[in-house]
């Protein structure tokens, strides 16, 4: 067993991280101005700039494994540079590499005509359009798709859809060109065989965004998250994914790699607030004498590093699993560091923010933030308790 990176890994990671050093984190600050100024929904232009100089510097879509159209990484190769990433919560777009498009990229790669990777996704994997990720509804518990409401019915070259949707993240921004969206086009057959996806242009007449979904207040502009009703909204047939009945096939192939890269990414965040805390603890006097000569916060550094080590060993195993032996073999894997990293990323971010006392909850830091976006892994993608009911009956399996 080898522990080691190899010498191309620890090559990109110098590259990546040297970037992140020299233009992303310099630039925290103008990133969010520009979103205050340009009327929140809007294109920060250092966005753009920086995209511009990562594509010339050869760090572009590192996260598509086993695809000509990818950078050649597997998935252990790319996490430790998606942790590098996910130190800034914009970071991963500049490479080309953030959500919902990593997933919809590789969803397109996976299983789409070549019709529609020439129309969706060479123009996703060139950064030119954005893309939106329609599954979750409001008045069902989505966490178990077979609950999925949303139909998707037959209607000669057509396919109408019905239904609401919500949490539909990346709807807001302008760069926005295609959605794919999960129904039911036959609610009639076996329970697995039910659900389609499709792919959704956000002009086609019957959809409309009925409002954005704040996350613990955060509105997450540019990208957002939105709430969008589809009345009658005729759609091409040749817009369906795979074929009538296959939604719920391409949901478990997307989501296993999805979550895999929120865990990495959260594993930046959580080195980045241990590090805040750190600096805070050497800087901080109270009581004469300074906040890291105290045994609480000696005990509470020393269980954030543990945490993040733990954190991080489990990730890069389900990614080596991942490549070796595929998704569906590595799921327990895969669920367990989908509960464990944002569970343990969240105790760091907590302590660090009871570091800085006041300072902690407010944009300050970046940690109420920082807090805000890894509690909603603890329900986005499955939630904890859908990940750990299925690492329970795999472990009973074991004994029966």
């Amino acid at each position: 067993m080898d522990f080691a990176y190899s010498d191309k890994v620890r090559e990109l990671q110098m590259r990546v991280q040297e970037f992140v050093d020299t233009h992303i984190t310099p630039n925290e600050a103008l990133y969010y101005q520009q979103v205050e100024e340009g009327g929140r929904w809007c294109v920060p232009p250092i966005l753009e700039t920086l995209k511009t100089q990562a594509k010339q510097a050869g760090l572009w879509n590192l996260f598509l494994p086993e695809s000509e159209r990818g950078a050649g990484l597997t998935n252990l190769e790319y996490a430790p540079l998606c942790e590098i990433m996910g130190k800034s919560k914009w970071a991963s777009e500049v490479f080309n590499c953030s959500a919902p498009d990593t997933g919809n990229m590789e969803t397109i790669e996976r299983y789409g005509t070549e019709a529609q990777k020439e129309r969706w996704l060479q123009p996703l994997l060139d950064g030119e359009i954005r893309s939106a990720f329609c599954m979750t509804e409001p008045a069902v518990a989505s966490s178990d798709a077979t609950n999925i409401e949303t139909e998707i019915r037959r209607e000669g070259d057509h396919y109408v859809i019905n239904g609401r949707k919500w949490f539909s993240s990346g709807v807001h921004d302008p760069r926005c060109k295609i959605w794919i969206v999960m129904g039911k086009t036959d609610p009639d057959a076996a329970t697995h065989l039910q659900q389609s996806m499709i792919l959704v242009e956000p002009g086609t007449p019957g959809v409309t965004v009925e409002r954005w979904v704040p996350v613990f207040g955060y509105d997450d502009a540019p990208h957002g998250h939105a709430q969008v009703l589809f009345e009658n909204a005729r759609v091409p047939a040749e817009n369906l994914l795979l074929g009538e009945g296959r939604g719920f096939e391409i949901a478990q192939g997307r989501l296993g790699p999805g979550r895999i890269h929120h865990c990495m990414r959260v594993i930046g965040v959580a080195e980045k607030a241990l590090e805040s805390m750190c600096r805070r603890a050497l800087d901080r006097v109270a009581f004469g004498k300074k906040l890291s000569e105290q045994t609480v916060w000696l005990e509470r550094i020393a269980d954030a590093r543990i945490n993040i080590e733990m954190a991080r060993l489990l990730t890069l195993k389900a990614a080596y699993m991942m490549d070796t032996v595929g998704n569906k073999v590595a799921r327990m894997e895969i669920g367990m560091i989908k509960v464990a990293a944002p569970n343990l990323a969240l105790k760091v971010i907590d302590d660090a923010i009871q570091v800085f006392g006041g300072a902690g909850v407010t944009e300050d830091v970046g940690l109420a933030r920082a807090w805000a976006h890894t509690r909603i892994l603890r329900i986005a993608d499955g939630p904890d308790e859908v990940h750990r009911n299925q690492i329970a009956r795999l472990e009973l399996k074991k004994h029966q």
